[in-house]
């Protein structure tokens, strides 16, 4: 399935997508959750039922709709640095032994569509093309053989950088530099798990403006999805909705010559094979 989180007039809700149009699961079968978290959460057994419900249900136009981001308030959202080894070898590193984990705060979560806004207070805003796994079943010290089965989905993300914030203040401000407002969108849909038999061999790109600046695979992860699951759940308690940031591939703009940061009139667009594509414009504060 394709799973959207839409705004209606009574809150967030969850709708699958079908036949160019979204079904709202909830409105199709009374049993299903309202929001995508719960449904995340209901296990495989609610997960048929929403099935049936996308092909029972009566679908309301794409363009009557209007989209949030699959999780709209995740409670955590955690990314991953220097992931791919063409990246690393892009920046001049050694690939890392271990992940390379850093947050970003719910703020900054925007829906496909939605404008990512340059800060006042930076000159140096990036893009970065990365595959989002979103947590169905929650979990501690989950085991990489069965860490899969607690990814509910995927989605296209944007994990957009400060870079004069993360690399060029005193000590690295990686957290407010990955954490402005706007800074973290994906979606548009979350791809159900089922769906992508392997997320680790996905192309993936991102286009500015129509010129196509990373290109590459997701063969190219330094840690896998189930690697990466594990080794979070080593440290803290993985609940339903959270978000993982797995990593971009090269050609992010400050590695460029002469580098290429954001400009308000650009429009960014994120594509990974079977997943999606995410596309925003951009404006300034």
């Amino acid at each position: 399935m394709r799973l959207v989180t839409y705004q209606s007039a009574s809150g967030p809700r969850v709708a699958a997508e079908r036949a160019r149009g979204y079904v709202d699961l909830n409105q199709a079968d009374s049993a299903l959750p309202v929001s995508m978290v719960e449904l995340l959460a209901a296990g495989p057994e609610l997960h048929h039922r929403a099935a049936a419900a996308a092909m029972a249900g009566k679908p309301v136009p794409a363009a009557e709709i209007r989209l949030l981001a699959p999780i709209p308030n995740p409670s955590k959202i955690v990314c991953v640095g220097l992931n791919y080894a063409d990246h690393a070898r892009e920046s001049g590193k050694e690939q890392p032994a271990e992940p390379i984990l850093f947050n970003k705060l719910a703020t900054a979560v925007r829906a496909h569509g939605e404008p990512i806004v340059l800060p006042k207070l930076s000159r140096q805003v990036d893009y970065e093309a990365e595959l989002v796994a979103v947590i169905g079943r929650g979990g501690r010290h989950i085991p990489r053989e069965r860490a899969l089965e607690h990814v509910a989905g995927y989605c296209c993300g944007n994990d957009v950088s400060a870079r004069d914030w993360q690399l060029g203040k005193p000590g690295a401000q990686w957290l407010l530099g990955k954490s402005f407002d706007t800074f973290a969108p994906f979606g548009p849909e979350l791809v159900t798990a089922d769906e992508i038999h392997d997320p680790g061999d996905l192309r993936i790109q991102l286009r500015l403006n129509g010129r196509t600046m990373q290109d590459s695979s997701t063969r190219q992860m330094i840690f896998s999805v189930a690697e990466l699951v594990s080794y979070l759940s080593g440290v803290c308690t993985l609940y339903p909705g959270d978000v993982i940031f797995t990593g971009t591939p090269p050609g992010v703009g400050a590695a460029r010559k002469p580098p290429v940061f954001l400009q308000g009139g650009d429009v960014v667009e994120v594509e990974i094979e079977r997943v999606g594509s995410l596309r925003n414009p951009v404006i300034a504060e």
